[in-house]
């Protein structure tokens, strides 16, 4: 079995709505399943991993996408930032500073 060269962890925590915070929750959801989509697209599913994760501790900045070996972290992920993350940060190895999480 080959080993992944990167895991994308893409929050999918959903707090109680009446809590007031802010989380990632079902739009972290689609989004994982964007990334997958995307993946399968480019090839890249031997190589690339994406994971639901748990809570990241950023739920003020949800969703939230971090990309390993890197350690990159990405704030307010959209849909329709799933295909630039996976074009420029996965297969080109750029850093989108619109989405960093500083």
């Amino acid at each position: 079995m080959n080993k992944y060269k990167k895991h994308i962890f893409i929050c999918i925590n959903k707090r109680n709505d009446s809590l007031q915070k802010k989380s990632c929750g079902d739009l972290g959801l689609e989004i994982r399943n964007k990334f997958l989509e995307e993946l399968k697209k480019e090839n890249l599913t031997y190589r690339v991993r994406s994971n639901k994760s748990g809570c990241l501790g950023t739920c003020n900045f949800g969703p939230t996408v971090v990309i390993y070996p890197e350690q990159i972290w990405y704030r307010n992920v959209k849909l329709e930032d799933v295909s630039e993350i996976v074009k420029e940060t996965i297969i080109n190895n750029k850093i989108l500073n619109r989405l960093l999480l500083k």
